[in-house]
């Protein structure tokens, strides 16, 4: 770490403290001066490397972004620290046609700049960095201490995490290249932009069957890709399947290649039984192998569910620290959608108003 420099105020400072004490009969001598310069720049860099806020929030994306608003707005003077993907999945996001209040649709990346801008327009302060240790208080009205790039501690009085959720990918070279152009992660969210085309789904589980039953719905054909010989979803999702006709399943199957330039335009397959390939012609392939919440870094101070997610208390974004608050995809496997991030954004800044108020009135019963 940089040591501050030792300022001509702070040597000052030890010329008039020298002076007094040698009034007393105390003499100083170099070494005496170096052992002070040396604490002054600890206290001094200490304190540089310190700062108190009122919330923070922790994670970009549609609920943090929202929660800044909103913090903002009831003069909470909110402080984000963006992560690693400042913006969340969105950024990833070629066309969002299903958010409210956009009639001709917006891409991902647009979006999320024109939040963050909404967001600073009220007062939040967007800082680029990563939080990399937490440690949150037990009490009411305790502070919360956490650590920006593994320097930097902020306390803070409140914390609403934002930090999302990464869907899983294949890790197939071509399917990461053609991300956004046909490779997606949510049915949801972009299978209308292949109404009436063929496309493909890899997924075994419940979501998968979801997403595949919403994609045969709107699509002429869905090949469904399940890797075992068997699907892992509930038996009314499998029935739900089975009974769409445009629905294909082929089990024991993986994709080995997604096949085009600069949008997809196949897959090659592999049967891991046979090691038979074969290609088949389709214009999107969406990825439905689960979701992982970026709450590592929260272990072993929030209640989470065996898979990662924050577990809130009833209808709020409370966890079981008080004052610590979470929203969007980090406490919701359910929805996963940017409105509903979005909503919960909204909701961790109410709480942590809220929380906030409870704790003054306590403070000012307690002085009076």
């Amino acid at each position: 770490m940089k040591m501050a420099p030792f300022s001509f105020g702070q040597s000052q400072l030890f010329t008039s403290f020298k002076k007094t004490w040698k009034s007393h009969g105390v003499s100083f001598c170099a070494k005496d001066l170096l052992l002070y310069e040396n604490e002054q720049r600890k206290f001094f860099v200490m304190s540089e490397q310190m700062e108190r806020i009122k919330t923070l929030i922790i994670g970009s994306g549609p609920a943090g972004y929202t929660a800044a608003i909103y913090a903002a707005r009831a003069d909470l003077k909110p402080v984000m620290y963006t992560g690693m993907e400042p913006g969340g999945q969105l950024t990833t996001t070629t066309e969002v046609d299903n958010f409210p209040g956009y009639p001709e649709g917006i891409d991902g990346p647009t979006m999320m700049m024109q939040l963050q801008q909404q967001a600073e327009r009220f007062g939040t302060e967007v800082r680029i960095g990563m939080v990399t240790a937490v440690d949150f208080s037990d009490e009411i009205g305790g502070i919360h201490k956490v650590t920006v790039d593994e320097s930097k501690v902020i306390e803070a009085e409140t914390v609403i995490i934002s930090t999302g959720a990464s869907a899983k990918y294949l890790n197939i070279p071509s399917e990461q290249r053609l991300r956004g152009g046909g490779v997606s992660a949510c049915a949801v969210c972009d299978g209308f932009f292949y109404k009436g085309q063929e496309v493909a789904i890899v997924g075994a589980g419940d979501t998968a069957a979801e997403e595949a039953s919403y994609l045969a719905n709107i699509c002429k054909k869905v090949t469904m890709l399940v890797r075992k010989d068997r699907m892992r979803a509930s038996k009314a999702m499998q029935h739900r399947v089975n009974s769409m006709d445009n629905i294909e399943i082929r089990y024991n199957t993986e994709v080995d290649e997604v096949l085009g330039e600069q949008v997809v335009e196949g897959i090659r397959m592999v049967n891991n039984q046979t090691g038979e390939k074969e290609e088949i012609a389709v214009t999107g392939l969406f990825i439905a192998i689960g979701h992982k919440p970026n709450t590592d870094i929260f272990k072993g101070q929030l209640d989470m569910d065996e898979t990662g997610y924050i577990i809130t208390q009833a209808k709020s974004t409370k966890t079981n620290k008080p004052g610590v608050f979470a929203s969007g995809d980090a406490q919701d496997k359910i929805y996963r959608q940017a409105v509903t991030a979005a909503g919960t954004g909204c909701m961790a800044a109410l709480d942590a108003e809220r929380y906030l108020a409870s704790v003054e009135s306590k403070e000012v019963l307690a002085s009076s």
